[in-house]
């Protein structure tokens, strides 16, 4: 049974002494797998409480305790630009496990609509991403989150791609456009870099037109730093994701990643893919018919348009859903 508000703000203040709760309210976006109420303090200061509801989700919350440390420290020495959720005290669970604590960053969830060409909002959002992406990979490493190489995370797209193309439900087009993509081995010569890992607008908060924080760091990995940008590439208008890019390169000290688009491209067609193994791997028919759904009309798409347009000229315009990681 779901926490109530009542109770989270109680942990709250167990977590965090002389927090004297005011009022309490449930987030605009509940999570599934925590319990999360906005506690208002009586100097109307405002905490986020969330508490695991299941073993899992306790264990994941651990790692991302240990990460956030890392990069709050880099928030505070200037790494990064943007707050994270960095925990200030936890409150032992009945059950076991903890509840954490952290300050409500200010700012509303990125509105898509927001995004346009030009020295704003979306270079800020770049450079955002690009800070992250500039992070030592020690800083996930010491977390114990997961570490691949390129070759690694080449076989791991790969086992995707198999294990999606047992279920029948992939068009066979698809699967050979997917398959092409893992052959070609220049592709997959990158340097992984430290990755949000579930990067999509409703992790991102914006106020006075730059990126004031980044939520929700459980899925973060050493990894293609692709994957942080094809939610972009899907949801931004083309010219607006130019600016972000031309904004992403300038920040970033690596050498140009002359396939970093591509493989952007590819990871959001693959998000199809893990949305449909998510739907049949909990039983649920909706989300397989709606991976089906969309499958279908990004095989359309991809056989009406030549693969130069879409692989190498700007965003594809393809029906892809910037759709989070349930693998």
């Amino acid at each position: 049974m779901p926490r109530s508000p009542l109770a989270l703000a109680a942990l709250a203040t167990v977590a965090v002494p002389g927090l004297d709760a005011f009022d309490v309210r449930r987030p605009a976006h509940p999570g599934t797998d925590f319990d999360i109420a906005v506690v208002v303090d009586s100097a109307r200061a405002r905490w986020v409480v969330r508490a695991p509801v299941h073993p899992a989700a306790g264990a994941a919350l651990e790692a991302e305790v240990e990460l956030l440390a890392g990069l709050d420290r880099a928030v505070h020495d200037g790494r990064l630009p943007f707050a994270v959720p960095a925990p200030v005290g936890f409150a032992h669970l009945p059950e076991g496990g903890r509840a954490a604590v952290h300050a409500e960053i200010p700012g509303h969830t990125l509105d898509v609509a927001e995004l346009e060409p030009g020295p704003g909002l979306c270079a800020s959002l770049g450079r955002a991403i690009a800070a992250v992406h500039e992070l030592p990979t020690s800083v996930v490493e010491n977390a114990g989150l997961p570490v691949y190489d390129a070759g690694e995370y080449r076989a791991r797209r790969q086992a995707e791609i198999d294990e999606a193309a047992r279920t029948g439900k992939v068009p066979p087009t698809l699967l050979r456009r997917w398959e092409e993509r893992l052959e070609d081995v220049a592709l997959w010569r990158f340097r992984p870099t430290v990755v949000h890992g579930d990067l999509t607008n409703e992790r991102i908060l914006v106020r006075g037109g730059e990126v004031s924080g980044i939520l929700h760091w459980g899925d973060a990995s050493v990894a293609d730093p692709a994957d942080d940008l094809s939610w972009l590439l899907v949801a931004a208008p083309p010219d607006a994701a130019d600016s972000i890019l031309e904004a992403y390169q300038l920040r970033r000290t690596e050498l140009i990643d002359p396939h970093l688009t591509e493989r952007a491209l590819l990871a959001g067609e693959l998000a199809l893919a893990r949305w449909l193994l998510y739907g049949v791997r909990s039983g649920d028919e909706d989300v397989v018919a709606d991976a089906v759904a969309m499958l279908e009309d990004l095989d359309e798409h991809t056989r009406t348009t030549t693969a130069d347009n879409v692989w190498h000229d700007e965003a594809p315009t393809a029906p892809v859903a910037a759709v989070s990681s349930y693998a």
